[in-house]
């Protein structure tokens, strides 16, 4: 008799199946492996992919099972990891060419968490280079593709990990969130990506964008899977000076919580106006986010309309600070140190061959972002651009703590449209900046954010994103779980099921 498809498991159902012994770790890899290897030729959700690394670490999980050794929940269960974050023995890349071919000495914190959880590392996924772009088609090493539509983008920057989830090449991954970098990917991909609390996780060995700013969160195809891998890797470390000592609760629980009768009865959700609709927002978006609001009201909760006014000015203060810590984390980047170095003939200054490398290691976005953040930060613009950025930044949380003392979320579309045709924007960088409104403040605040599928609109997915106080990421699964399950109910089962097949085509 043939057994269920593995890869089509959730991760929740495949960890279960493993600690019942009705498959194998193995299998379970081995499975996922064939998966990538049959339609990541389309997708191009993965730059590296450590096949017999990954099944070694399979086995072992295994050998250790078999002689009744105590495991993780999710032992033996495949995960993807974003290039921006280092891995011992693995290329790690950030999407540059000014990274190309740079293995790490060293495991981040979050991989280290995930190998001692026994999670089995597949590969490495795609992003836009050092995590600056929201469509994945500014890596240096090709677009990814998105698994509903393949002529369309698949978010960004962490689009190989959504592509990968919703392609089943793989049922978790990790991402990183500057500005909504693990939120818009999942999305535009009908999957589950989450943001945790600023310093909930520790960003320890991830390549730094904006260090004020960047947080490694979990992505899934569901809310509870999602929990399950952040079980994992919250926690504070000492190695992290923005790590944060509070103890966590369990997100597994929160969520399993949130798929109960009455999980949401009394919840108080606030919608801010200056991100929820308006202009720029496609219909069909608003459409399913006002279905969804429907969905959590008739199961207890009361919607209220937010004033945050101080929302509206985000996106700007955002693409200010940002690039001005990116000026800043980049430089290290210098040919002299690690990474790429280019030859000049003649006279080969240092300074000769920085300039050099620089300009052929980065790419446009890169250098556009660099560049304006240098500007941003130089002597007479620094107060007018820099710090009247970092003074928005302040009246952004002095917003949603106004909001928080009334509401217990806050909820928006996370992205105004669906998913793009690959191509579209590349030439109009601030309609693709100009999109990010609704994911931005949480970023600017530190505050936790989740992305939940909420339907179609026009056969692409759309995502309804949740916004909770700093160290209430609780709260966000137990209220993304009701809706995950109001919607399922209501559709007849989960969105990801509903991922159009890929004809597939071997690996380029």
């Amino acid at each position: 008799m043939t057994g269920p498809d593995l890869t089509r498991l959730t991760a929740a159902e495949l960890a279960e199946r493993l600690r019942a012994g009705e498959t194998s770790s193995v299998d379970a890899t081995r499975a996922h492996l064939d998966r990538i290897e049959a339609v990541d030729g389309d997708v191009r959700a993965f730059l590296h992919v450590d096949a017999d690394g990954a099944l070694a670490a399979a086995a072992a999980v295994d050998e250790r099972r078999a002689a009744g050794e105590a495991l993780g929940p999710l032992a033996g269960v495949p995960v993807a990891v974003k290039d921006n974050i280092a891995t011992l023995g693995l290329p790690t890349t950030a999407g540059s060419r000014i990274l190309e071919g740079w293995v790490p000495p060293y495991d981040a914190t979050v991989v280290e968490k995930l190998r001692a959880g026994d999670l089995v590392v597949l590969g490495k996924t795609n992003l836009d280079e050092f995590a600056m772009g929201s469509s994945t088609e500014h890596s240096a090493f090709g677009a990814t593709r998105n698994p509903w539509d393949l002529e369309r983008i698949p978010g960004g920057s962490g689009g190989g990990s959504a592509a990968a989830v919703a392609a089943f090449e793989a049922p978790l991954a990790l991402g990183t969130d500057t500005g909504g970098s693990i939120r818009q990917p999942a999305s535009v991909t009908g999957t589950v990506g989450v943001k945790p609390t600023y310093g909930g996780v520790s960003r320890y060995g991830a390549l730094a964008l904006a260090s004020s700013l960047d947080q490694i969160g979990p992505a899934a195809r569901t809310v509870l899977d999602t929990a399950l891998l952040h079980d994992v890797l919250g926690g504070h470390d000492p190695r992290d000076a923005t790590s944060l000592p509070d103890p966590w609760p369990s997100f597994a629980e929160a969520a399993r919580a949130g798929a109960l009768d009455g999980a949401v009865d009394g919840l108080r959700i606030g919608v801010p106006r200056a991100i929820a609709t308006g202009e720029g927002f496609e219909s069909g978006v608003t459409e399913r986010f006002t279905e969804a609001l429907d969905a959590l009201e008739a199961r207890g909760a009361t919607v209220t309309w937010i004033d945050t006014p101080h929302f509206a000015y985000a996106v700007a203060a955002y693409y200010l600070i940002m690039p001005a810590e990116a000026s800043s984390n980049l430089a290290r980047y210098d040919s002299v140190r690690y990474g790429l170095r280019s030859e000049v003939a003649g006279n080969p200054t240092v300074e000769r061959v920085m300039s050099a490398t620089r300009a052929a290691g980065f790419g446009d976005e890169a250098k556009r972002r660099i560049l304006l953040g240098t500007y941003a930060l130089s002597a007479g613009y620094y107060d007018a651009f820099y710090g009247s950025a970092q003074k928005v930044r302040t009246l952004v949380q002095r917003d949603f703590a106004d909001a928080f003392a009334q509401v217990d979320v806050l909820a928006a579309p996370t992205s105004p449209s669906v998913a793009w045709k690959l191509g579209a924007r590349v030439d109009d960088p601030t309609a693709v900046y100009v999109a990010d409104l609704t994911t931005i403040p949480a970023n600017l605040a530190g505050v936790p954010g989740i992305s939940v599928p909420g339907g179609l609109a026009d056969g692409l997915p759309v995502g309804i994103q949740f916004m909770a106080a700093a160290r209430d990421d609780a709260r966000l699964y137990t209220v993304g779980a009701a809706l995950e399950r109001a919607l399922d109910e209501e559709r007849g089962g989960p969105l990801w099921s509903r991922v159009p097949e890929l004809k597939g085509g071997a690996r380029a």
